[in-house]
Formats: structure tokens, C-alpha cells, sequence
């Protein structure tokens, strides 16, 4: 039987956990800093009604417990928690371990590669494998849905096949093996799309700006922000160019949207209805709306997503005007 440890207790490290112990059969481990929250019994409801049932082994906020014999790890956290939690299990794994992360575009690899000792496997998701929901902490969660294939990357390891074999009997679905780390940290989604967005909003806001409602973030997208989007993806795709990767792997931003120009992809955004109903990250004061500069949005899509885009193409020599100046004014809001 494979023991895996999930470290971290959102929505998909719930039904991750359920679904590895009920459906496969496997020991699963719980590296928590709220192990007192947890039961040992774990219901994930899916969306063809059925009701799994899954049996944590283990359920510690002490990484020499949580990792004892697990053959894979994989990390459910955001992105400003991955080097904390790198540097906590770092004792604990070995060439025996595969140490992932269930999504690869907040900067797990390049965090990973820096702390982790060189015979440590390394592997991560390019996108989540399931959407998920928290129905009550620690006991429930819903599996919304699935993904019909995966595509993960893995280095450090003698065996890649086998380990991408091993994860596609996991996760019931086909895995495409990327060539390297680079597929699957850099994507043109949230990293560049949402501080597209933010940019053509608030590029004028100081702390003395208020605004008399909370815009909807995607119903209300605009031409400006769609003619940021397009830069930013023409400069990712400039520093890709660089990069020793697929030049297929990734879809440029307007044939991806069906679209042929920012007008076209202004229309597009905010027809699609799983957008619908977003609002803004906007807090409400008694002198009006301002930015919600601790949102995910800022915190988590700036320093742990862009970051590393505009990081390494300054590595690789490639100029990126746009990027810089989105980006210095992201981490300028964030400072505020």
C-alpha cells in the first residue's frame, strides 16, 4: 500500500485526501497546523451523488509524523506558504520521495529546486485535477468536478514514466509527461490575466481614492485591460522562446479566448458565464470602495505568480516593458 501525505487542509487537499483513501485505497497522511479540526473519517460528496468515504492514517501538525513513510507528497497550498512549508518537511524526504505541488504556476519549482536536496524528486500539477469545495472543515468537502487529463512535470527522477503512470491510475485519467518545469510554472491564466485587470482599474488609485461601487471583475472588463493581457502574453511567450520548451505546450491568449483583438477579447471575457458574478477584491469603507490590496488577487497572482515570470525573463535578457512596469506597480499597491 502507497502512504501519501497532503500538506495543507483547503478544498482540494480535502477532497484529495478522500478521494486517494476511498477510491484507491491508499494510506493518506495529514500535515496540518490544525490537526484538532480533523477527523479521522472524511466524506466527499461528487457530482454523480455518490458519497466517498475515506479513513485518514495520520493527522499531525509535526512533519516527522505526517511524513513517515510516505512515498509521495504533494503540497495543497497557496503560493506564499510553499517555501515555509518546503523548509519544514526538508528533513523528512529523501530519493524516495516525490515532492509535489497540485499546482505548479505560484513558484513550487523554483522553490523546490533552491531548498530541497538534489536527489529529492521533484513533480507538480500544470492545472488543479479536481475542483473542489470545503462543506465543513476538516470532515466534508464536494468534488465539483474533474479534469479529463492531466499534464505534470517531474524532475530529479530516474523513472519518470513510471511515476506518470502511477499518477494517471491515481487520478483516473490520462497524464502527459512535460518535458520540464518551466510547462508547468509558466501559464498565461491568473499570473498575467488577473493583474490585467487590477493594472487597468487601479493604475491611478492612491489611499485618498474612493470609488462609489465595487465593479464586477469580469462582466466589467475592459478594452485597456485586454490590450495589457495581449502585451503580457506577447512578452511570456518572447521569454518561452528562450526556454527550452515545447513551442505547442501553451496557447497564445487570443486564439485561447476565440478571439482576434482586444475588443474582441473584452466581448469574449465577459461573456463567459463561469465568470459571472465575480466581483472585484474591493472593501467597502465608510468613505467608499478601495482596492482589497490583501486579496489573493494582489497577494498571491503579483509576488507568487508574475514574479516569476518577470524574474526569469530578466534572467534570460529578455526585455519586457509592459511586465516591468505592471508588476512595480503591483508591488508598489502591496506596500501601500
Amino acid at each position: 500500500m502507497k502512504t501519501v501525505c497532503i500538506c495543507g487542509g483547503g478544498s482540494l487537499g480535502h477532497v484529495i485526501a478522500g478521494y486517494l483513501s476511498a477510491k484507491k485505497g491508499l494510506r493518506v497522511n495529514m500535515l496540518t497546523r490544525s490537526p484538532e479540526r480533523w477527523s479521522a473519517e472524511l466524506q466527499i460528496n461528487t457530482p454523480e451523488g455518490e458519497v466517498l468515504k475515506g479513513r485518514l492514517h495520520t493527522i499531525s501538525e509535526n512533519p516527522q509524523e505526517a511524513l513517515q513513510g510516505a512515498e509521495i507528497v504533494l503540497l495543497c497550498l497557496p503560493g506564499y506558504a510553499i517555501r515555509g512549508e518546503l523548509e519544514k518537511i526538508r528533513p523528512y524526504v529523501n530519493r524516495q520521495t516525490y515532492v509535489g505541488s497540485v499546482f505548479s504556476s505560484t513558484g513550487f519549482f523554483f522553490e523546490a529546486l533552491e531548498l530541497l536536496d538534489e536527489d529529492v524528486p521533484l513533480w507538480g500539477f500544470q492545472r488543479v485535477p479536481f475542483i473542489a469545495r470545503t462543506e465543513t472543515y476538516g470532515q466534508k468537502a464536494r468534488l465539483l468536478g474533474y479534469k479529463t487529463s492531466h499534464k505534470i512535470a517531474v524532475e530529479r527522477s530516474r523513472d519518470k514514466e513510471t511515476f506518470r503512470a502511477s499518477i494517471a491510475e491515481l487520478f483516473d485519467a490520462p497524464v502527459q509527461l512535460l518535458n520540464n518545469y518551466y510547462e508547468a510554472s509558466f501559464t498565461n491564466s491568473n499570473p498575467i490575466l488577473h493583474p490585467s485587470r487590477l493594472y487597468a482599474l487601479f493604475k491611478d488609485w492612491t489611499s485618498k481614492t474612493y470609488y462609489d461601487h465595487q465593479e464586477m471583475f469580469y462582466e466589467g472588463w475592459t478594452d485597456e485591460a485586454s490590450e495589457l493581457l495581449i502585451k503580457l502574453d506577447q512578452e511570456l511567450f518572447r521569454l518561452l522562446g528562450k526556454l527550452p520548451v515545447a513551442p505547442d505546450y501553451l496557447m497564445p491568449i487570443l486564439p485561447y479566448y476565440e478571439s482576434t483583438d482586444a475588443p474582441s477579447l473584452t466581448r469574449k471575457i465577459r461573456s463567459i458565464s463561469s465568470f459571472k458574478g465575480i466581483a472585484t477584491p474591493m472593501i467597502q469603507t465608510q468613505k467608499g470602495w478601495q482596492p482589497d490590496l490583501q486579496s489573493r488577487y494582489f497577494q498571491e497572482d503579483f509576488l507568487y505568480g508574475l514574479r516569476y515570470i518577470h524574474q526569469e525573463a530578466h534572467r534570460q535578457g529578455v526585455a519586457v516593458p509592459v511586465m516591468d512596469k505592471v508588476f512595480e506597480w503591483g508591488i508598489k499597491m502591496i506596500k501601500e
